[in-house]
């Protein structure tokens, strides 16, 4: 693998004034804060400010400009983890310094479309996030957070001569997702729409959050999954069933009778006309799509969890269990049974398919109903729709898919990258694994 790889950017939108920036952690510098410089080639590493001082603006430019519509530009970056390449249009991103960051640098303060006084808050920005390192280039676009008005797109081809595409949205992706948000919140009452931001004075909007951060803008979620959450508490519920038995013939008792000792007899108990056996009412399934292999679950008598595997316990997620994925039942830890089962089992409850079918991961035919009494991330839903080809990062575990599945997620991977495009902006967008 090499230590270094050229990134050929694209401005595909209608605007010459558009930005990249590239930041990440530098694998062969101690993990630390890394930009590239605004030609593209230089490494910047953020210095720590001194202990009190907070919201220190960089000291170097870093805002990459792409040039004309049309226009590429090519940079390098060394082997990053946790990497990001942000684009910005018409205004160049604020990026800040506080005390204490990885590797002796600076603690990096990007922008936020949580915080209101957040200097870019109200700029049209996006990012795609990517890792290099020894084994491989990892690169996906990403909706975990909101949906951009900057479409970005991703094109790589492996020196093999292999080439993977994940196509974005088109120009228009934004105006698409909003309008599937309000006709959702019109079809179940919901909030989906109230995720939709536009600034005043803007005459579009500008950018749609994820449900998981609904209450940043007055759209709360709260209770939405419960009803999901509990109907397959009841479908994989262990139920006790009555079952008449079979009484014994009058000359079998007969028989028993006279076979006995006289003194040991006396009267003879009832026989009980039911027992009660335990059995699921349904069998939940996961696939960890490892050494665990498929895990049973269901719900025992009494009991409040559902238990996987035969010793691994849920408790019933909340709403904000399940669009965080990260939190309550969802919370890895170290056991790798667990953390296995729990990619899965969310992105059942995120995709609404928990209940419609027991194998899981599922078929993507089962995700999202949209019936008015289905609870789904409908969010997710929609910016799948938008996306051209379908795929794209719109919640954690988005990337859960049946063995041999297509990919949700949006990602292009490979051990011996040779090309990596990264265009913004959508007006060339395409379908299909080639080249643009």
């Amino acid at each position: 693998m090499p230590n270094s790889l050229r990134i050929r950017l694209v401005n595909q939108t209608t605007s010459s004034n558009v930005y990249a920036f590239i930041t990440g952690l530098a694998i062969q510098h101690n993990m630390a804060r890394v930009f590239l410089t605004a030609n593209g080639r230089d490494l910047y590493y953020p210095e720590s400010p001194p202990a009190g001082k907070i919201l220190q603006p960089l000291d170097q430019d870093c805002a990459i400009p792409l040039g004309a519509p049309g226009n590429a530009m090519t940079i390098t970056i060394p082997q990053m983890a946790g990497g990001r390449i942000w684009f910005s249009a018409e205004k160049p991103l604020t990026f800040l310094r506080n005390p204490g960051g990885p590797g002796g640098g600076a603690t990096l303060v990007e922008p936020s479309v949580l915080n209101p006084s957040d200097p870019n808050a109200g700029v049209d920005f996006a990012f795609c996030e990517f890792t290099l390192n020894n084994d491989q280039l990892f690169a996906n676009i990403t909706y975990v957070d909101f949906v951009p008005r900057l479409p970005i797109a991703l094109t790589l081809q492996t020196r093999g001569g292999a080439v993977q595409h994940v196509s974005g949205m088109a120009p228009d992706g934004l105006e698409r997702v909003c309008a599937g948000l309000r006709e959702q919140a019109a079809r179940d009452g919901w909030p989906w729409d109230r995720l939709i931001v536009q600034p005043q004075g803007y005459d579009r909007p500008l950018r749609a959050l994820n449900p998981t951060h609904g209450n940043a803008v007055g759209a709360s979620f709260d209770d939405y999954f419960e009803p999901l959450v509990e109907e397959a508490w009841k479908k994989y519920s262990v139920s006790q069933h009555p079952q008449q038995q079979r009484s014994e013939s009058p000359e079998k008792k007969r028989h028993h009778r006279f076979r006995l000792p006289l003194f040991s007899r006396g009267p003879e108990p009832p026989s009980p006309a039911f027992s009660f056996p335990s059995r699921p009412t349904a069998t939940l399934r996961i696939n960890t799509q490892a050494a665990f292999g498929i895990l049973e679950g269901y719900v025992p008598p009494g009991s409040a969890e559902l238990v996987i595997g035969g010793d691994e316990s849920f408790a019933r997620p909340t709403t904000a269990d399940i669009l965080g994925c990260n939190s309550g039942p969802f919370a890895t830890g170290p056991s790798p049974k667990r953390n296995a089962i729990i990619p899965r089992l969310a992105a059942a409850f995120q995709r609404g398919c928990i209940c419609a079918v027991a194998d899981h991961p599922s078929d993507p035919a089962t995700f999202y109903p949209t019936s008015s009494q289905c609870r789904a991330n409908h969010y997710a839903r929609v910016v799948h729709e938008c996306n051209l080809d379908g795929k794209g990062y719109a919640f954690a575990y988005d990337d859960v898919q049946p063995d041999g599945g297509a990919d949700q997620s949006g990602k292009v991977n490979a051990g011996d990258p040779d090309v990596f495009v990264v265009a913004v902006g959508g007006l060339e967008a395409y379908v299909g694994d080639r080249l643009p």
